[in-house]
């Protein structure tokens, strides 16, 4: 890779995430719910189209490149996550909250309970851009670049009703001392994260023969991150298991942004079964992250946080010469990255808990280690129902809906406070506009209406923790005139 082009990368790279710096892409999981307006108009559906949607929808299908016109194209837009979490009722333990549970062999498991109240996080507008553009060559080839952000999350608990009581926070049982009562859901200050995912698609597309197309290429990625408010759980970091010096614990929380590099491939193609239907199937590989060296003490792996591996399937039907349906199937598998899919329950396995007997356990399962504990999600299977109606010449109307189960585990909804990726419906609304001077406009709107994962708060389980999140986002974007 010459100077000059990586230079050019690095470039963009700085430039979307600076824009995007504190995003929060948390639709389907962390990922948006599509890549590029016409495409999110729909619900994210086109996999199977060949359709003309603009040179980004290679980042959905390689193939579709084939079928695009050689335009600069850019898009924006404005994403709005509403995050909450909810603790109804105050602990129950026999001692009060925060206090110590005695085990039979006379050592005792501290806990840690939230304060009840709703609690609203920040931080609720986000922009993000994207451009793409497409290279005709010959024998109906193609190139294609994409630059666009599609995965992310935030959260920023910042209200000054969020708080915590726990001995992890202060106090000294031995010594008669109530435990501690912190600021944020952790009692370590304001807590949240920071996630933001970029990523360039390089494609190359062609015809083989009149109904086939096909399409391959890489994708580069870069990843900024940032942890806030969790110090307290220096206490069962692999760190302080392996060194017996909890001052070692320093890449856990509150060490600014960390940036992490790494690449994958994408593949797809495309079949013309009749003039009036066609399908498509698209690949991207799991991409694989250098770490986050300031978090190697909170994710699994040293801070390993790969990007999941996701495959997506889709059917055209052209109904009539104004009316096309789509219909698409993503699967994103989150189960392949560690630091995403392993559950709290691994804590367990931690020899600093008490729950594990003397002697035993392994460091491993401590957090940082290899086995520690992530954010508990599953893998995540969408199905994506899109309509585009073509008016007139100038004018092209998309609805769509998706539905897919989130991937958070009720088990698991304590460390998810950090991460509420719960939506499971998205409703969408899409308009083209082709000024007759040339050039043309594209608006697509989404909204996710509330949805909520509720279950026991792992450190004290007389409380529940009820995550829920609603969503809105508007983008715009435009097709420059056909290059001469």
């Amino acid at each position: 890779m010459s100077s000059k082009f990586r230079g050019v990368v690095a470039g963009l790279a700085a430039a979307i995430l600076f824009v995007a710096s504190g995003s929060a892409f948390a639709t389907n999981g962390y990922f948006t719910h599509g890549v590029g307006t016409t495409s999110k108009g729909m619900a994210g559906t086109g996999v199977g189209s060949n359709a003309d949607m603009g040179a980004i929808m290679s980042a959905s299908n390689p193939a579709l490149g084939v079928f695009v016109s050689d335009q600069w194209e850019a898009g924006l837009s404005i994403f709005s996550p509403r995050r909450s979490y909810v603790v109804p009722t105050e602990s129950q333990l026999p001692n009060g909250p925060g206090s110590l549970i005695p085990l039979p062999d006379g050592r005792f498991l501290p806990t840690h309970s939230i304060t009840p109240g709703e609690i609203d996080s920040g931080s609720e507008w986000f922009p993000i851009p994207y451009v793409a553009k497409n290279w005709s060559l010959q024998n109906d080839s193609n190139i294609t670049a994409a630059f666009y952000g599609r995965g992310g999350m935030n959260t920023d608990w910042d209200d000054a009703n969020a708080s915590a009581t726990s001995y992890l926070c202060g106090g000294n049982p031995q010594a008669g001392e109530p435990p501690a009562t912190g600021p944020g859901p952790y009692c370590a200050g304001k807590a949240g994260v920071d996630l933001a995912q970029a990523f360039l698609a390089l494609n190359y597309s062609a015809m083989a023969g009149d109904n086939f197309a096909w399409g391959i290429g890489p994708v580069f990625a870069v990843q900024m991150f940032e942890a806030n408010g969790v110090q307290t759980f220096q206490a069962i970091a692999k760190t302080f298991a392996t060194t017996g010096d909890i001052t070692q614990v320093t890449s856990l929380s509150n060490n600014g942004h960390d940036i992490s590099y790494g690449w994958g491939f994408a593949g797809g193609i495309w079949w013309g079964i009749t003039d009036a239907f066609s399908v498509g199937l698209a690949y991207q590989s799991k991409m694989s992250m250098t770490e986050f060296d300031d978090y190697s003490d909170l994710f699994a792996e040293a801070g390993g946080f790969d990007i999941p591996s996701s495959i997506k399937g889709g059917i055209s039907f052209v109904a009539s010469d104004a009316l096309r349906i789509n219909f698409d199937v993503e699967h994103t598998a989150y189960g392949e990255v560690d630091s995403i899919a392993n559950p709290m329950l691994n804590m367990f396995g931690c020899p600093l808990l008490p729950l594990v007997p003397v002697g035993g356990g392994d460091n491993e399962a401590c957090l940082g280690g290899n086995a520690g504990a992530g954010f508990g999600w599953e893998d995540m299977t969408t199905y994506k129902l899109g309509f585009e109606w073509a008016s007139s010449e100038n004018n092209v109307w998309r609805f769509g809906y998706s539905y897919g189960e989130q991937p958070i585990q009720a088990a698991d909804v304590m460390f998810n406070i950090l991460a509420p990726g719960v939506m499971e419906q998205h409703f969408t609304f899409g308009l083209t506009h082709r000024p007759n001077r040339g050039g043309e406009w594209n608006f697509s709107f989404m909204y996710a209406p509330e949805n909520s994962v509720t279950g026991p708060s792992f450190f004290d389980p007389t409380q529940t923790i009820e995550l829920k999140m609603s969503q809105i986002e508007f983008e715009v974007s435009y097709r420059f005139g056909s290059a001469q």
